[in-house]
């Protein structure tokens, strides 16, 4: 199969790959550019765990064609923190227990923060619903919202 060229930002840093036209864009991240916060779940779009960041918007990266992402920019979960300083989520995520076995983390907190840039202070249903689609086996999501509580416009959740 011919190989096509696909230039993209992912991080801040400029990529050009070349890839065959069905690669998928979590084959790229995670074998090509090693970045493995981007878990692979179920690989039909239902969990959530794969969950990338395409000019700010949340997309699962295990149904997305790596050739779609062609001048594009793509933000992972190593992206996210700037050095060693945490993003807000992140730290709000740790603060508030949201974490356990960390697998659905990476996608999770990137979906939440592409919530509070669309919506900087929602209502705890609105975020169950933009959630929704991120599946977590271990928490019962009550620490998930609180940590995205914590960080909407207000704080309105503080650390539990």
């Amino acid at each position: 199969m011919k190989k096509v060229e696909i230039e993209f930002t992912i991080n801040g840093k400029k990529t050009k790959l070349f890839v065959k036209s069905n690669t998928l864009l979590i084959n790229v991240i995670r074998n090509e550019l090693y970045l493995t916060g981007d878990k692979y779940g179920c690989g039909i779009g239902e969990c959530g765990a794969c969950t990338v960041l395409i000019n700010g918007e949340p997309v699962l990266s295990c149904l997305t064609l790596a050739a779609d992402v062609d001048g594009k920019e793509i933000t992972t979960i190593e992206g996210l923190a700037e050095g060693d300083k945490l993003h807000p989520m992140q730290k709000a995520f740790l603060e508030n227990a949201a974490v356990q076995c960390g697998f659905c983390t990476p996608g999770m907190i990137l979906t939440a923060t592409a919530l509070l840039k669309e919506n900087p202070n929602p209502t705890e249903d609105e975020i169950k619903d933009y959630m929704r689609g991120n599946i977590c086996r271990c928490t019962g999501y009550i620490q998930i919202v609180k940590a995205i509580e914590s960080c909407a416009e207000g704080g309105k959740s503080e650390p539990i």
